[in-house]
């Protein structure tokens, strides 16, 4: 017997039957690192590195999926992902492991270049966004959301205090559902410019006393971010529903303070 006579007799463990008859609403690959493409609208593309997870349904007849094909159908990409492609990859997984639905989840660093407010020096920041598609038999959902950390500072003690006001970094997450285009950079933006403060890589002294001067301008409470954000969101006819969640580190507390809207809620 040849290796190749060898290989087809080997038994598909995966296609028994399980007799416990219970389905399994997502089964896959998770912590899959693979580069990708996005949209950069200052830059036209930018390349990163995502975190996947792909994950199709399992009927209640099965006892297993086949994990390998997951990252066969990523692999067959090329060497890179480009998101407008997620659809197709979906479809695939569909095709391949007898699935009806099917979701793919990319969580991955987007950068972009910022000047110091005074003395325009630039630098980089990162930002945290994951994309998240599903496909259920034909209909599609896309949800994209981005973590942007913020500078807040509390308007209670502003107005109570001699000296100044308790300030914190705050970590704003968005997620959107839309019609047609929606810019990462954009909700970016939204944030940033319903914070106290946004921050930045790079700083020098007039930088600062600016960026400390303007937190101090304009106080917020995780209540007052949200809603600034949600105010900006609605201005966007592209986007048909939204999730806007506030966390502050509290500096004078030992526990964080939080917000959250969702829209039809």
């Amino acid at each position: 017997m040849n290796s190749n006579e060898q290989i087809t007799t080997l038994p598909d463990t995966q296609n028994l039957t399980d007799i416990r008859e219970i389905p399994i609403d997502k089964v896959g690959v998770k912590n899959l690192k693979y580069p990708i493409a996005v949209l950069d609208k200052e830059c036209e593309l930018q390349h990163t590195i995502a975190t996947i997870t792909m994950t199709v349904d399992l009927p209640k007849e099965f006892k297993g999926t086949h994990m390998s094909r997951f990252v066969e159908i990523l692999q067959n990409e090329n060497r890179e992902i480009h998101v407008d492609s997620i659809y197709s990859i979906l479809e695939k997984m569909q095709e391949r492991l007898h699935a009806t639905r099917s979701h793919i989840e990319m969580e991955f660093p987007y950068f972009k270049r910022k000047s110091a407010p005074v003395t325009g020096k630039n630098s980089l920041i990162d930002y945290i966004v994951n994309f998240h598609a599903m496909r259920n038999h034909k209909t599609k959902d896309f949800i994209m959301t981005v973590k942007v950390p913020v500078t807040t500072l509390c308007p209670c003690s502003k107005s109570i205090s001699k000296y100044g006001a308790h300030n914190q970094r705050g970590e704003v997450t968005v997620s959107v559902r839309f019609e047609n285009m929606v810019w990462i950079e954009d909700l970016i933006s939204i944030v940033e410019s319903s914070a106290s403060s946004e921050l930045y890589s790079l700083l020098k002294r007039e930088d600062e006393k600016f960026v400390t001067e303007r937190a101090y301008e304009n106080p917020v409470f995780v209540e007052d971010l949200v809603r600034n954000i949600v105010v900006k969101l609605k201005q966007n006819p592209e986007i048909i529903w939204y999730k806007v969640e506030a966390e502050n580190f509290e500096s004078i507390h030992n526990h964080n303070a939080y917000a959250c809207i969702v829209s039809g809620e």
